[in-house]
């Protein structure tokens, strides 16, 4: 079983290549039933910046295949114009990067390893993740975990709502004499309203499709909470306004902002994938919008401090990339030395006993013995060197390798100990 990852993100496609892919729970469920047929295992992983599928499967060229077959099916052509494969090593190593944060749009942020326990979860609730991949990702979390414990990377790591809120405070200045409209109670619209709060704005509303989050979030954070029926005349009030929903489509077009007839200078700021606003609303006069790539501009200057723990951490995802190969490669050798032993002793057996009948019943029991362990004992000369190989290159990246090479070589392939 190897690992294989197809996707794209942030690093690779652009934000309208990245909304292509904002797939519906029908079609992540029904995606993860073809992928994750056995002997394969899949996972989908699916947030605001990347889509990635990995694979643990037998046939590694069969599986990137499928899957690139099923993104371009549902993003269309461009979509495979902007896909990346690993495989092996590099695969493991990337996940283990993009557990740690290292691989996200916001370095150090904490919410994506959330979101790849959340798939994981998915994927063995679908019967997609089984033995192999489960040990892959409970390794990749244990590395999560390490890299955050051992280092600084996720201190005063910039989120993207923290972001969006900054960029409010430092285009007004202040915003404690502004209206602040958050458009989405979900996990970053919880976010986002958390750091506004901080900003001390002079008023804080909030809506969402449910009226009862908006009202927790509203109590949690000292806001109103407005009923999401009246989002366009929000505008009227807002100074700014922080949106995350998982709208389909645009909440927010030119028609409509521009209907609502804004009083003053509208800043607005889109945290969704897909997007919540429309493009082309920036074109309004007084309106100026950022969206998720234009945030990350941003971010983008918070990251160079945290360089250096950055470089400390890829060491420690390295090293635990290595310790589970190496890991891996014993579990994979041992069964085959089983397998090769257990052969050998049979093989050993039979001989002995087809001698022993050749020679009839005159042998005294002390050389019936003789014979037997004779028989042993050219077992375990024989074994000797292919176990010493076997076991000392468990413990190197050669290991499972070597093992498939044994169970070839000496016929074991398919069979388990009995």
């Amino acid at each position: 079983m190897e690992l294989v990852c197809v996707g794209l993100s942030h690093r690779t496609a652009p934000l309208a290549v990245r909304e292509r892919l904002a797939l519906t729970e029908v079609d992540r469920a029904g995606l993860l039933q073809q992928w994750g047929q056995a002997p394969g295992e899949a996972m989908l992983v699916v947030t605001c910046n990347r889509v990635e599928v990995y694979v643990a499967t037998p046939d590694a060229v069969g599986a990137r295949a499928r899957v690139r077959e099923a993104l371009g099916r549902l993003g269309g052509p461009e979509v495979l114009e902007h896909l990346y494969e690993h495989q092996g090593t590099t695969a493991l190593e990337h996940l283990f990067r993009v557990a740690a944060s290292l691989d996200s749009l916001v370095l150090g942020e904490a919410q994506i390893l959330g979101q790849l326990k959340a798939a994981f979860a998915q994927a063995r609730q679908a019967g997609a993740a089984r033995g192999g991949l489960t040990r892959i990702c409970a390794a990749a979390f244990s590395c999560a975990k390490r890299v955050r414990t051992e280092t600084a990377i996720g201190q005063a790591a910039t989120s993207m709502a923290s972001a969006a809120v900054a960029l409010a405070t430092q285009a007004f200045g202040t915003l404690s004499d502004k209206t602040v409209l958050v458009v989405g109670a979900g996990e970053m619209g919880q976010l986002a309203a958390r750091h506004v709060k901080q900003a001390r704005p002079g008023r804080l509303l909030i809506t969402n499709r449910t009226q009862a989050r908006a009202e927790a979030l509203a109590a949690e954070v000292g806001g109103t909470a407005r009923p999401f029926e009246e989002l366009h005349l929000l505008l009227k009030e807002a100074d700014v306004v922080v949106c995350s929903t998982a709208s389909p489509l645009p909440l927010f077009t030119r028609e409509n902002v521009g209907a609502a007839g804004a009083l003053r200078p509208l800043l607005m700021l889109d945290l969704a994938v897909p997007r919540d606003i429309s493009p082309d609303v920036a074109e309004l006069a007084g309106v100026r919008t950022y969206n998720v790539d234009d945030i990350q501009a941003f971010v983008a200057e918070n990251e160079a401090a945290r360089a250096e723990e950055a470089r400390r951490a890829h060491g420690l995802i390295l090293e635990e990339v290595a310790r589970f190969s190496r890991e891996r490669a014993v579990r994979d050798g041992v069964p085959v030395l089983a397998r090769l032993r257990q052969q050998a002793e049979q093989i050993a057996r039979a001989e002995s006993e087809r001698t022993l009948v050749a020679l009839g019943e005159g042998l005294t029991d002390k050389q019936r013995k003789s014979v037997e362990a004779m028989a042993r004992a050219i077992v375990n000369k024989l074994l000797h060197e292919p176990t010493a190989c076997l076991r000392s290159g468990a413990e190197g990246e050669e290991g499972q390798l070597l093992a498939e090479t044994a169970a070839r070589l000496f016929g074991l392939l398919g069979e388990a100990p009995r």
